[in-house]
């Protein structure tokens, strides 16, 4: 079979020679993969030209919608990539990460898009700034898709994650994307871009893919474009030194492999549950995906008076480790990615033993039902090193497999100048049911790591585990792991925006974020806001109340009823020394009476009450204080049907302004209100 390349929204098979693809299990060839005759400056013209408009019109609620149709439509199909997945070496366990991993990511940022994002197609992030003493000059920031492609170089572990969690990310933001990964396993994510081209679901020129060779792509780079990159830091560094990347400034992600830790707390002897936690979290991370993760544990850091202990149990556990073909009942881990990975991984391993003992690893093992000179298959393979602070080797060479040492330490200071030494990491982990163990080494050691788990008895059955990185939070690390970010919630989707800084009148940037700005021209109507329709609303207008005197008795009424019998409302003796000249009322009464103001008490388009974003009392309202609201339509963000039984309907952002008689703002907050539209 010869894979084909998408390219300029046609699937081409790749000119000249063919790179032989090859089932890590039997070893017999299952593609060809080409990418020469390619022209890459044409794909990318093409995904700026016709994947980036296209994008860029739709809105983050449009693109979220998008991203939750391509889940359901993989969901409903992913038994197909299974098979697939076996060839790679993957075990079913294996698969499952890789696969629904991927597809989990796009329902994640889905989820993201439509609960975070406004439904414009931009971002406004933070506050206005005031710039002016008369406030007719504000700052502001918005962040817009950039108009280039986000070019993606993945590595070879994980073929379908690593393609739906970049992806996700940049269609989310608006931004096309270019795929390339790795070849010795790009059969597998070629099988899923098919199925993803085939649903239509993406805008044309969402997506191109190269199976084959992608060397010289970044020549053809220009500033609006977002590289990412996932592999070996060696390889990495090459592609940010070329020149178009460095001429046109181009954004540049790197995760890259680390000597990532695990760390066993001093309370953590044999006999507790966090010493056996420990051993299955190691042996996990060791024998998942082969131990061919960029997040696998390469240093077990334990007190060195566990060495012994904890060796001899990461044995027996991994000794019970059946190798070979997934398929078969019982196998739990299965091969390399192909016979070169293997060679590698051996020839790390014999670098380690320059200085580390070998505790247990070697030629001698069995595979199942499998042939062990057909298949990528290694066993797991163990060092120890009694000193890590006197050697070098453990913390600079990772053998990219089943491969782990075990390294001692005296104290929390010592543990924490091994973990260093690794100089930056994806991610470190702690099995402690010590928190002031916990604290003293997490931080101590987080500036050398993207993310860091403190694990223990508490939380281990819910937790996601050391290796797993998760869609809300920072995959990446400095250092020796690329120094960069991925995912992260929104932080991602910003990583694929440009951030511009604009000024100008309120007005002006009310009407360009869609956001009221203090400041702005605000336009009331002679019919209340509340009985309008979502769609009938505009940013910017302003209902102005009637006013009330706030009594004596409104204080103590307020009190019997809500409980809240704070000395600054009940006892003026008391006040002598404080913030309040006299008796105050309660700042939730000064809420609950701005809403008996503003509220239309009549069945109307406004559905529920949605919640309070915020609320700031900055001026005490003390009794005889006569106050009034200025109600204004801040933002508006439309929502989606839920079912056929759903009304439309949208979220309603209302500034709250309470003012007082001396015209004042004596509290300021912004409630939400769900608001039926008309049509």
């Amino acid at each position: 079979m010869k894979l084909q390349n998408y390219a300029c929204g046609e699937w081409i098979e790749g000119n000249g020679s063919q790179v032989p693809l090859f089932n890590s299990i039997t070893g017999e060839q299952v593609a060809l993969a080409s990418s020469e005759g390619l022209n890459f400056s044409e794909m990318l013209a093409y995904g700026r030209s016709v994947g980036s408009p296209a994008l860029r019109k739709m809105t983050f609620h449009e693109r979220a919608r998008m991203l939750k149709a391509l889940a359901l439509y993989l969901t409903e199909i992913k038994n197909k990539f299974y098979q697939v997945s076996w060839a790679t070496g993957a075990t079913k366990i294996d698969s499952w990460i890789d696969i629904e991993g991927g597809i989990g990511n796009l329902f994640a940022y889905a989820s993201k898009g439509r609960r975070e994002l406004p439904d414009t197609p931009f971002y406004v992030d933070g506050k206005a700034e005031p710039l002016s003493k008369g406030g007719s000059f504000i700052g502001h920031h918005i962040c817009v898709p950039k108009e280039g492609v986000a070019v993606h170089i993945n590595a070879f572990n994980f073929p379908v994650w690593g393609m739906l969690e970049k992806v996700a990310v940049n269609l989310l933001a608006g931004v096309p994307a270019l795929v390339k990964p790795a070849t010795v396993t790009s059969f597998l994510t070629e099988a899923v871009f098919r199925e993803i081209i085939k649903s239509k679901i993406l805008p044309e020129g969402s997506l191109q893919l190269i199976c084959g060779s992608a060397r010289g792509i970044l020549d053809h780079v220009d500033f609006q474009d977002v590289v990412t990159f996932t592999g070996s830091f060696e390889t990495g560094l090459m592609l940010k030194k070329t020149n178009a990347v460095l001429e046109n400034s181009v954004p540049f992600n790197m995760e890259a492999d680390s000597l990532n830790c695990c760390v066993l707390g001093t309370d953590a002897g044999p006999g507790t549950e966090e010493f056996d936690l420990y051993i299955k979290d190691v042996v996990k991370e060791m024998t998942i995906k082969a131990g061919q993760k960029c997040t696998a544990v390469r240093r077990a850091i334990v007190p060195k008076k566990f060495m012994s202990d904890v060796i001899s149990a990461l044995k027996a556990r991994l000794a019970k480790v059946v190798i070979g073909d997934p398929q078969k009942e019982g196998v739990r881990m299965g091969a390399l990615a192909g016979m070169d990975q293997r060679r590698d991984v051996f020839e790390k391993v014999e670098l380690l033993k320059s200085s580390c003992t070998l505790e247990m690893g070697g030629e001698d093992f069995s595979v199942t039902g499998a042939d062990k000179k057909s298949g990528a298959f290694m066993m797991p393979t163990l060092f120890s090193c009694e000193d890590g602070l006197k050697t070098s080797v453990p913390h600079d060479v990772e053998a990219f497999g089943p491969v782990s040492t075990v390294i001692g330490y005296e104290n929390v200071d010592e543990a924490i100048e091994l973990v260093k030494k690794g100089r930056g990491s994806l991610v470190g982990s702690v099995m402690t049911n010590d928190d002031n163990f916990a604290t003293e080494l997490v931080l101590g050691v987080a500036s050398h790591h993207g993310r860091f788990v403190v694990h223990n008895r508490h939380c281990y059955k819910e937790s996601t585990g050391h290796g797993s990185p998760m869609p809300a939070l920072v995959h990446g690390g400095p250092g020796r792991a690329g120094g960069g970010e991925e995912m992260g919630g929104i932080r991602g989707v910003l990583h694929y925006m440009q951030r511009t800084a604009i000024q100008g009148h309120p007005n002006s940037m009310t009407k360009i974020t869609k956001v009221y700005q203090p400041g702005a021209n605000r336009p009331e109507n002679r019919i209340h806001p509340f009985r309008k329709y979502f769609d009938e609303l505009e940013i910017g207008e302003t209902l102005t109340t009637h006013k009330r005197t706030v009594t004596e008795a409104d204080i103590v009424n307020f009190a019997n009823i809500s409980g809240d019998n704070f000395y600054a409302h009940m006892d003026e003796t008391s006040l002598e020394g404080t913030l309040f000249e006299r008796r105050v009322a309660h700042g939730y009464f000064v809420m609950s009476a701005a809403a008996g103001l503003f509220v239309d008490p009549k069945k109307g388009p406004v559905l529920a009450n949605y919640g309070v974003d915020e609320f700031r009392f900055v001026k005490p309202v003390y009794v005889g204080a006569t106050i009034g609201v200025k109600l204004t339509v801040k933002e508006k963000i439309q929502q989606e049907k839920r079912g056929d039984d759903d009304v439309l309907k949208g979220i309603v952002k209302w500034q709250v302004d309470v003012i007082d008689q001396e015209n004042e703002t004596c509290a300021l907050g912004t409630i939400l209100t769900l608001v039926a539209n008309k049509v």
